[in-house]
C-alpha cells in the first residue's frame, strides 16, 4: 500500500477555484429542466462554524449535488440571521459596533463555507440587517397595518432585567432567561403585535395537507394551535347579586362534576372579590410567585398545581350548589376567559388539585370495567348528572349547550391557546418598526416610497435598558408622511424572528428592488 497521503489541500482548493470560476452553482432561469430547491437553515452569524453547521450544511449538501446530477436545476443558497441580541451583546462585550462585528462574522464565516466546497450559489447570499433585505418586511408590516392584522397594545410580558427586554414564553426556562440565565420578572409594557391569531383554522387546515412530516412534529404544532370547542358561561359568585365568573369548558357535559371554579391569578375579578388585607397579603404573594414560571411551564402536565382559596364561593348553575373558588397557577388569562369550572372526575389536572386541596370528586361518566385510573377522559355513558344521564358524552355535550344557551346562562364557543405574536423589543440591533407618531394625526404607518426605515449607524448599544433608539434625535424626530408635520418614530425594533420568517422567499429574488 502506497504511504502517499491523499493531498486533499490541494485538489479540494484546485476544484474550489474552478467552480467559482464557472460559476458552477449559480442558478438560471432555465424552464427546460425541473426545478428543485434545497434549503438549509441559515445560520446566525456567530464567527465560527461549528461540527453542527458541518453536519447539517453537508446533509444538504448531498441532497443538492444529487438532484444536480439528476438533471434538476437546483436553487441551493445560503444567507446570514445577522440581526438579534446574541450578535448585539457580544458586541458591546467586545467594545465594537454590532454592525461591524457581524459582517467580520459573516466573512470569516463565508470563507469557512467556501472552502467545505459547498455547492451554494453565492449569487444569492442574504444578510438580514441589510436595509435591502428589511425593506421588503417593513412594507408587509405597513400592509398588516393597512387590514388590521398588525396593532399596538398594553400587555403583561416576560421581561429579562439583565437583557433589558421581551422574551417569548419559549424563551424562558424554570422562570429564568435562556440566554443569561437571571430571574425573569413580569413587567407591564406597550408593544406591538402580528395577529396570527386571525389565520388559527387556515394553519391547523394545513396541518393535514403537508406531506412527509412526522406525526409528532404535526401533533406538536396542532397543540401549539390548541383549537378547543366547548361552551362559555356564568358562575354568579355566592352573596354578591350581579357579579359573575365567566367560564370556558370543553366538556361542558361534566357540569355535575363541578366541585370547585379556578381564576388565574391574573384575572381582573380576583381583587375585587378580595377586601381582606390578610388575603389580599397572600394573592399578592402568590402572585409572586406565580409570576416566576412561563406559560408552557405552568400548563405543563408534570408541574405541581399550586393554588389559593379564596373566601369567596361561585354558585355551580348546574345543580345550584356553592363550590369553592381559587386561583391558581395551572391557569392563565391569556387563554379563553381566565377562569375554569373544575371537574377532577373528568380532568387529570384537576384531579390532581382535588386531591392535594382535599376537594370532592365526582364522577360522571361511567367508567370501562377494571378502571383503575385517576380521572377519566374518555367516553361512556353519563351518571350523577341529572338530566343528562344516559346520554354518551358527545350526545351530552351538545345537550349541556343547549341547556345553557336556552336558560341564557351561556353560549357555544371556539377557542384557540394560540396568541398573537409580540414582536416588540427594547433593543438596538434590530430591524426598525415603520410607524410614526403625529400629534395631528396619531398613530401613522411610514409612507412606502420613503422605505427602508434605516437602522441608524451612530449608536453604540449599552444593554443599560429602554430602547437605544429613543436616544438618538436624527432618528426619533421626522415629519409625519400624512400631514408634513413634526412626528416621532417608533423606537422599538423588531423580533429578529421576523426576518427569519421569510427568507426562504427572498432567495428566489435576492436583488428585486422595484
Amino acid at each position: 500500500m502506497s504511504s502517499d497521503r491523499y493531498p486533499f489541500r490541494e485538489i479540494e482548493a484546485k476544484w474550489q477555484a474552478i467552480w467559482e470560476e464557472r460559476s458552477q452553482f449559480r442558478v438560471t432561469e432555465d424552464s427546460g429542466r425541473p426545478k428543485f430547491y434545497c434549503l438549509e437553515m441559515f445560520p446566525y452569524p456567530s464567527g465560527r462554524i461549528h461540527m453542527g453547521h458541518v453536519r447539517n450544511y453537508s446533509i444538504g449538501d448531498v441532497l443538492a449535488r444529487y438532484k444536480w446530477m439528476r438533471g434538476y436545476n437546483v436553487l441551493h443558497p445560503m444567507g446570514w440571521d445577522a440581526f438579534g441580541l446574541p450578535a448585539e451583546n457580544a458586541a458591546i462585550e467586545h467594545g465594537v459596533h454590532p454592525a461591524i462585528w457581524t459582517s467580520e462574522n459573516v466573512e470569516h464565516m463565508r470563507a469557512q463555507m467556501k472552502k467545505m466546497g459547498i455547492s451554494y450559489d453565492w449569487e444569492r447570499e442574504l444578510s438580514t440587517c441589510d436595509p435591502a433585505y428589511y425593506k421588503w418586511e417593513q412594507l408587509v408590516v405597513i400592509k398588516m397595518l393597512e387590514r388590521g392584522l398588525a396593532y399596538r397594545r398594553r400587555s403583561t410580558v416576560n421581561w429579562c432585567p439583565s437583557c433589558q427586554t421581551v422574551l417569548a414564553n419559549e424563551q424562558v426556562e424554570a422562570g429564568r432567561c435562556w440566554r443569561c440565565d437571571s430571574e425573569v420578572t413580569p413587567r407591564d409594557i406597550d408593544g406591538w403585535f402580528f395577529k396570527i391569531t386571525e389565520y388559527a383554522d387556515e394553519l391547523l387546515a394545513w396541518c393535514d395537507r403537508l406531506p412527509g412530516w412526522p406525526e409528532r412534529v404535526m401533533t406538536m404544532q396542532r397543540n401549539w394551535i390548541g383549537k378547543s370547542e366547548g361552551a362559555e358561561f356564568d358562575l354568579p359568585v355566592a352573596g354578591r347579586p350581579g357579579l359573575k365568573v365567566r367560564v370556558f369548558t370543553t366538556r361542558p357535559d361534566t357540569g355535575f362534576g363541578m366541585t370547585y371554579a379556578v381564576l388565574a391569578p391574573e384575572h381582573p375579578l380576583v381583587d375585587g372579590l378580595v377586601a381582606d388585607p390578610g388575603e389580599r397579603a397572600a394573592v399578592a404573594a402568590f402572585r409572586v410567585e406565580v409570576a416566576r414560571e412561563s406559560e408552557i411551564e405552568r400548563l405543563a402536565a408534570d408541574r405541581p398545581k399550586r393554588g389559593l382559596r379564596l373566601r369567596a364561593q361561585v354558585v355551580n348553575p348546574f345543580n345550584d350548589g356553592s363550590i369553592p373558588l381559587f386561583i391558581a397557577n395551572y391557569v392563565l388569562m391569556g387563554y379563553g376567559t381566565g377562569a375554569i369550572m373544575a371537574v377532577p372526575g373528568e380532568d387529570q389536572r384537576d384531579w390532581d388539585f382535588a386531591r392535594e386541596h382535599g376537594l370532592p370528586i365526582i364522577e360522571t361518566v361511567r367508567r370501562p370495567e377494571g378502571w383503575r385510573g385517576e380521572a377519566y377522559t374518555g367516553d361512556g355513558v353519563k351518571i350523577n348528572s341529572g338530566f343528562l344521564d344516559g346520554l354518551t358524552v358527545e350526545a351530552a355535550k351538545r345537550r349541556a349547550i343547549d341547556w345553557l344557551v336556552e336558560r341564557g346562562l351561556g353560549t357555544a364557543k371556539v377557542n384557540y391557546r394560540l396568541r398573537d405574536w409580540g414582536i416588540s423589543r427594547q433593543r438596538y440591533w434590530g430591524a426598525p418598526i415603520p410607524v410614526l407618531y403625529c400629534d395631528a394625526c396619531g398613530m401613522v404607518p411610514e409612507a412606502e416610497e420613503n422605505l427602508p426605515v434605516v437602522l441608524p449607524r451612530d449608536v453604540q448599544p449599552s444593554g443599560k435598558g429602554g430602547s437605544p433608539l429613543a436616544d438618538v434625535a436624527g432618528f426619533v424626530h421626522a415629519r409625519c408622511p400624512r400631514c408634513g408635520g413634526r412626528a416621532r418614530r417608533e423606537t422599538d425594533t423588531m423580533d429578529t424572528f421576523v426576518e427569519s420568517s421569510w427568507y426562504f422567499l427572498r432567495y428566489c429574488s435576492p436583488r428585486y428592488a422595484a
